[in-house]
């Protein structure tokens, strides 16, 4: 399994946890992004740095992952494109998309871009928190547990 990172918008707090997974289980882990970040050093991670461009990193993911292997992403239509090759896609915020539930998150998003393409304002997600941090380091685990041992 490949550990694919879409690290355009990958928050500061998950850094540390997702670093010591990586080393602990010694995924082999492909961080994309259309500028530098870093998770941390580590011999099982490489750096992609793709064109500028709202989904350059996502198509790279995208082009890339395989069955099996999972991505770790905000971006919904990302995690659809995943899931539909039969790999796996777990959020910023701990939730694991599946065939069961990643069409629902699109319909849902693509009606709230439309609400706010007529013009409506909406709210943004929520800002990010410790207990989402939580919930990601739990659902990391848990897929962990099932995939890596």
């Amino acid at each position: 399994m490949t550990l694919y990172v879409d690290g355009d918008a990958f928050p500061n707090l998950l850094k540390p946890i997702l670093l010591r997974a990586i080393e602990r289980l010694k995924i082999r882990t492909v961080v994309v992004s259309n500028k530098r970040i870093t998770l941390g050093k580590s011999k099982y991670v490489t750096y992609v740095i793709v064109e500028q461009g709202a989904d350059e990193a996502d198509h790279y993911i995208a082009e890339s992952a395989d069955e099996g292997d999972l991505v770790i992403t905000a971006d919904i239509p990302l995690a659809d494109r995943i899931i539909t090759k039969k790999a796996h896609a777990i959020d910023h915020r701990g939730e694991l998309y599946s065939h069961d539930n990643i069409k629902q998150y699109l319909a849902m998003r693509n009606l709230m871009e439309e609400i706010r393409d007529s013009g409506e304002m909406t709210r943004g997600p929520k800002p990010f928190s410790q207990k989402d941090a939580h919930e990601f380091a739990n659902q990391l685990h848990r897929f962990l547990t099932r995939y890596c041992q």
